[in-house]
């Protein structure tokens, strides 16, 4: 045990069941046990939100910090309750909220989760660590506090730190205007805001900055104007009248369209009639760090009144990405997709701004293995793609396994590269990294708020309930709450809706919600919505407008959803159906199970029947789910229906789409609508199987495993009886309708190039449909054919 605090008195040290313990001498007669010093507990680090961060503990005067080693959940329970929250949500490793400082308090700390004290869990003894700080713990606490807990111990992080810095808009007109790209930079200080003294500030501190508030790049700030500004506000305590030479000054700080929209009363300044309270100054940024915090900066000691007599508070423009830039963004963005396809790219995340990271080598687009992999490289991505720098750089597949190559290996970015294939980085063979191991990024983007326009009501969590968004709030008016029409409201609206509430994906898309009646908005506001899915807020989807067009405006018809923090993620293995594809001309009298099931082509009514056959094109379909959680069919085990064929209840009526496709996308052959009966065949290793069709059990696809369609079962093929010889492209399409929601549906097609002779076939080039790059799939599209039977 470490040396405990000392009351007035001579310390006595006791030896109890083998422990010392500390003890004071009171005046009283007779030796008395002292209580121990409470332990004070704060949440430090960056960048974190309020209820997250690394775990610092006060104990025998001195703050320090817990070692990951062997942390659980339930440690991160018992911490949490000391920090005033009622459980932990999760846990971090690795320093990810930055290295502390000092001490290592605690070291293979092992709680029960019940524990009212930390001290009552296991551990090597106060101080005893063999850690270093890039090991510090940190804790993610579920955002509810324990009632009426009073905060005596926990002490917020002294003001050594800077954790949160906005930009604060000074033009009357920008204020209303998202997102905000240049202001005044503050930073939090006690209850409100303080200003940065701009003395020796340049590029790079911006450059900084404007990567916090998600901006890819800075530009050139008008510092006369804002120096005006600041005499203007010291001299009289108002802002400059229309006209003055400030507000001309003001005007010419805008673009000249921007100056047109500025005329009369919009082009006034304000400035807080608050006397400005600098706090920080000397700021020296590299460029390359993610947060202002990493930079090397100094405080202003004691009466800051007369601080940055000779600067003034520092000001920030920054660059918006293709997708936040107002007014011309879309000509922008259509100027940048004729410059070239981008070989860069994000997959499978909720949000804006975050997934796995995937990049285009040789046509083909493949992932990066995580050896490596940091923050400098991800603010490389980030700002390729036009957001800020990142907040994360997450190894082990966190935001699901890609497929196809493994192009980067060990990438090492300074940070100042202009694009990732400006760094350094290995090519790798496939025993140095698995898809397992793919990086992913979440990157900083400006604020928008469009989680501020929308709401859920009446659900049992905070993650389901009936959808109501605000109209009208554009105008600066007061918004208006109303409902959206559930008439064709599914997967992709939902999945709009979650990732504008800031809860991930979606699970479910629901038309009706008359079991979520709790709330006093009763008004349809919004009806036709209709999504691609990668809308960032619903008003970015069709939709009726102000005409409203629903049929039944009743409260149960409101649309609703349920969102999830994962997702699942189905694709088909294409190599399997290149090898298993071949042709079977199979007798009519085996058929007839098939012909029940609408697995053969029309034209098969009027056959001879037994008499005859039809010209079968089989292959085999594995069905992987690489996704971060289990695919589940949407239907109810009452709606199931049995197939006599194959023998077993299938729980998606229409599960894949089976086509054969002219090379300009024509369908020849009816193809076949496949419902399936979904179970784990395989698993890969340590993945135990959890899903089986025989005897009415659970249907679903677990993360990792794999449902195998053979291609000898009845209903495996397409029917390609009527199909003339030519050209032609096997199109396999998983969850056509998006019944199941999916974090990513972009590689649910799968396609094949075919030569058909009329008696044999060629399958070959078999891909996910977007695996390729644009210009190969163009290529793939209009294949000229096989000149003789070797497959290249």
């Amino acid at each position: 045990m470490g040396s405990c605090g000392t009351w007035a008195g001579r310390e006595l040290l006791v030896l109890l069941s083998g422990m010392w313990l500390c003890a004071a001498q009171p005046s009283l007669p007779g030796p008395t046990r002292s209580p121990a010093p409470p332990l004070k507990f704060r949440l430090a680090g960056y960048p974190r939100k309020h209820n997250e961060g690394r775990v610092e503990v006060f104990y025998n005067d001195e703050w320090g910090t817990v070692c990951d080693d062997d942390f659980t959940l339930a440690n991160a329970h018992v911490l949490c309750r000391h920090l005033g929250f009622v459980a932990a949500t999760g846990w971090a490793h690795s320093a990810k909220y930055g290295k502390g400082v000092g001490r290592i308090w605690l070291d293979n700390l092992n709680c029960a989760g019940g524990e009212k004290n930390v001290g009552d869990c296991k551990h090597r003894g106060w101080g005893n660590s063999d850690c270093s700080h890039e090991e510090d713990a940190g804790v993610i606490c579920k955002d509810e506090r324990i009632p009426g807990f009073k905060d005596s111990n926990v002490i917020e992080t002294e003001q050594s730190h800077v954790e949160e810095v906005r930009l604060r808009p000074v033009v009357s007109g920008a204020r209303r205007q998202l997102p905000v790209s240049e202001g005044i930079v503050e930073v939090r200080y006690k209850d409100g805001w303080a200003q940065i003294c701009d003395e020796g500030w340049d590029s790079r501190n911006s450059h900084v900055i404007c990567g916090m508030m998600g901006f890819p790049a800075e530009k050139k700030v008008n510092r006369n104007f804002y120096k005006q500004l600041k005499r203007a506000a010291r001299t009289k305590g108002r802002s400059p009248r229309p006209g003055s030479r400030y507000s001309r000054l003001a005007n010419k700080s805008q673009p000249k369209q921007k100056r047109r929209e500025d005329i009369g009363f919009k082009k006034r300044l304000f400035m807080e009639r608050q006397q400005l309270n600098y706090r920080l100054h000397s700021v020296s940024c590299t460029g390359t760090e993610v947060h202002l915090s990493m930079c090397t900066f100094e405080f202003y000691r004691g009466n800051a009144s007369v601080a940055c007599a000779a600067g003034m508070p520092a000001v920030v423009s920054c660059v918006p990405g293709p997708l936040f830039a107002t007014g011309n963004g879309h000509k922008k963005k259509q100027r940048q997709q004729q410059q070239g396809q981008p070989r860069l790219r994000l997959k499978g995340g909720a949000k804006v701004g975050e997934g796995r990271v995937e990049v285009l080598k040789s046509s083909e687009w493949g992932t990066i293995c995580d050896d490596r992999w940091n923050l400098l490289s991800a603010s490389v991505v980030c700002r390729e793609l036009g957001f800020g720098s990142a907040k994360e750089a997450l190894t082990g597949a966190r935001m699901g396994q890609g497929t196809g190559p493994i192009h980067m290996n060990e990438v090492q970015c300074l940070g100042t590269e202009k694009s990732l294939w400006s760094c350094p980085f290995k090519n790798i063979t496939q025993e140095d990294c698995k898809h397992t191991e793919d990086a992913a990024v979440r990157c900083n983007v400006p604020y928008m708020g469009y989680e501020n326009l929308i709401r859920l009501s009446g659900g049992r969590s905070r993650f389901e309930g009936r959808v109501e968004v605000a109209v009208g709030a554009a105008d600066g008016d007061q918004p208006r709450w109303g409902l959206v029409c559930g008439e064709g409201w599914g997967t992709l609206e939902a999945m709009v809706a979650c990732r504008q509430l800031g809860l991930g994906f979606a699970n479910h898309g629901l038309q009706e919600t008359w079991y979520w009646d709790a709330s006093n908005v009763t008004e349809m506001v919004l009806s036709g919505v209709k999504c691609a899915g990668h809308e960032m807020s619903l008003s970015h989807c069709q939709h009726h407008g102000t005409s409203l067009n629903c049929r039944n405006t009743g409260t149960r018809f409101a649309a609703g959803v349920i969102c999830s923090e994962t997702a699942s993620d189905l694709l088909l293995h294409a190599p399997l159906v290149q090898e298993t594809a071949y042709i079977e001309d199979r007798p009519l009298h085996m058929l007839y199970c098939a012909a029940e099931e609408n697995c053969l082509s029309s034209s098969a009514r009027l056959a001879n029947w037994p008499y005859g056959h039809r010209r079968l094109l089989r292959f085999s379909s594995q069905i992987h789910n690489n996704g971060r959680a289990d695919f589940r069919p949407k239907a109810g085990r009452h709606s199931w229906v049995w197939h006599e064929c194959h023998r077993h209840y299938h729980s998606m009526d229409i599960f894949t789409h089976y086509d054969i496709l002219t090379p300009n996308g024509t369908k020849v052959a009816e193809g076949h609508k496949a419902s399936f009966c979904l179970e784990d065949t395989e698993c890969e290793e340590d993945v135990a199987k959890r899903y089986e069709c025989a005897n009415f059990g659970e249907q679903g696809i677990t993360v990792g495993c794999w449902d195998l369609y053979r291609h000898d079962i009845d209903c495996q093929w397409i029917d390609i009886t009527d199909v003339k010889p030519g050209n032609y492209i096997l199109q396999v399409v998983i969850n056509p309708n998006f019944e199941v929601a999916e974090s990513d549906f972009t590689n649910n097609a799968m396609k094949c190039n075919c030569k058909y002779d009329g008696h044999r076939i060629w399958v070959h080039s078999c891909h996910i449909g977007d695996a390729l790059s644009e210009e190969a799939s163009k290529r793939f599209e209009q294949y000229p054919g096989q000149l003789n039977n070797q497959i290249s």
